[in-house]
């Protein structure tokens, strides 16, 4: 009897871990880390409640962190199977986890320093050397190729739509007396008409899905995430300060420069510095470029005409601490910069030197999880702590939330309809508890079986 347990984004939005059980095997769909509430990111401490080594295979949905941040411990631990995914998340997650361990070390050098940490010494989950050995585990797959793990076990991609390699993932088991299940993992789903990316792909059947619910209790509204950006540059500009945006180094930093590049050349916002500093963010830029198997027409049209879709005519690229300081020197200024949830990173320095002035902005350009600086900073608060330190906020905070790269539920309703018959089963996750409840109730009044499960709860198929 097949099963699955929710070792994470269950009842919370980060750390997502799904372990499928058939035929014998044990196969992880996605390995990430918990972000947000100090709770949550307590259990990245914790062991794997099944041991890495007694996994057979691991799937990967996307390149984000909360689902690729967690494998350089699971490898670490004993974990020798390989790691599918999108030949795109592949070379996302070859920048991305070198890069997270690399900022692990750094933080918690930064904490031991300065002696802010309640740890001594400070210690990092995984280190960048601990990213390096993922990598050579990682296999890619193209978008449709129905890939056989083993005798009765197979697997097939196909694109979300939500940022670059990003895939559904459908697992087909064949049992013995069982006929065929195909189990669905969404992943995160995308949004319809959005720039570069295609629009997500239908999957025609499911006899179970896991579902996405970071937006099931709300809209992104009808107000263009383009338009909203042009708003929010000229109020800025108009106080002279300078705007950081908060932003996740792959997909949302591109997203906002082909938007600011397009509204240059209107003519509709003024051309200013536009400082991209996120050596992960430069560094994934140019994939966006080569992976044409995730362009959307209009993204073909322009690469074909030669032109740089990603690129404002005074875009600077920052890679080095020295190149990131310098920026505190520019009174007007456009500043994309990790991470998306003012987490960690580089955007941390930033709002540190900007925060305190009221000619300043903050725009937050995607959802805030709970206990994040960035939804405490959505939530009025007059200080934050940064490095140890208690920060005045003076700067204007504003917030787009058109841009999330996540489908809201008008939006997984429609990628629902690919289906051609009606899951038997579908499982509420990668929500917090209102966007949960919300999601289940709407599948409900369509006659389908919903369920929300808990933390480590195991449910058989």
């Amino acid at each position: 009897m097949a099963k699955i347990r929710f070792l994470g984004a269950a009842g919370t939005v980060t750390g997502s871990k799904h372990l499928l059980e058939a035929n014998g095997k044990r196969i992880l769909i996605d390995a990430g880390l918990y972000q947000g509430k100090k709770e949550l990111r307590l259990r990245n401490w914790s062991p794997l409640p099944v041991p890495p080594k007694d996994i057979d295979f691991l799937l990967l949905t996307h390149a984000h962190i909360d689902h690729t941040g967690y494998l350089p411990v699971i490898v670490r631990e004993g974990y020798r199977g390989r790691i599918l995914t999108t030949y795109a998340t592949r070379e996302l997650a070859e920048l991305m986890l070198p890069d997270a361990g690399r900022l692990q070390e750094e933080e918690a050098e930064t904490a031991n320093r300065l002696g802010y940490s309640k740890h001594k010494p400070a210690m990092p989950l995984y280190t960048e050397e601990d990213a390096k050995r993922c990598l050579p585990l990682m296999d890619g797959v193209s978008y449709g190729e129905r890939r056989q793990l083993c005798p009765g076990l197979s697997v097939t991609f196909r694109s979300a739509g939500h940022i670059l390699g990003s895939a559904t993932v459908e697992v087909d088991i064949e049992e013995a007396g069982q006929g065929l299940r195909r189990v669905v993992f969404s992943g995160d789903i995308g949004r319809y008409n959005a720039p570069v990316i295609p629009d997500p792909v239908p999957v025609p059947e499911a006899t179970d899905l896991l579902i996405e619910c970071t937006y099931g209790d709300r809209t992104h509204g009808e107000v263009s995430p383009k338009q909203a950006l042009a708003d929010a540059v000229l109020e800025a500009a108009k106080r002279r300060g300078a705007m950081v945006i908060p932003a996740f180094a792959v997909g949302r930093a591109q997203e906002l420069l082909y938007y600011l590049r397009e509204l240059e050349d209107e003519g509709k916002v003024p051309v200013q510095d536009v400082f991209l500093d996120s050596p992960m963010a430069v560094d994934a830029t140019p994939l966006y470029a080569r992976h044409v198997e995730d362009h959307d027409e209009a993204m073909r049209q322009i690469l074909s005409r030669g032109g740089h879709p990603f690129h404002t005519r005074k875009l600077r690229f920052s890679r080095t601490i020295e190149d990131s300081k310098r920026i505190n020197s520019v009174q007007q200024c456009i500043i994309i910069s990790a991470s998306g949830m003012a987490t960690g990173g580089r955007v941390l320095h930033h709002l540190k030197h900007r925060l305190p002035e009221a000619r300043n902005t903050v725009l937050f350009v995607g959802y805030q999880g709970e206990g994040t600086r960035g939804r405490r900073l959505l939530d009025g608060a007059e200080e934050i702590k940064i490095h140890g330190e208690m920060v005045r906020c003076r700067a204007q905070i504003r917030s787009v939330s058109g841009f999330s790269a996540h489908a809201d539920w008008q939006e997984m309703l429609r990628w629902m309809q690919g289906f051609r018959t009606p899951p038997r089963r579908v499982f509420c996750v990668h929500g917090e508890e209102s966007g949960l409840k919300a999601m289940k109730e709407r599948l409900e009044q369509k006659g389908l079986n919903a369920y929300v499960p808990g933390y480590l709860e195991t449910v058989e198929l």
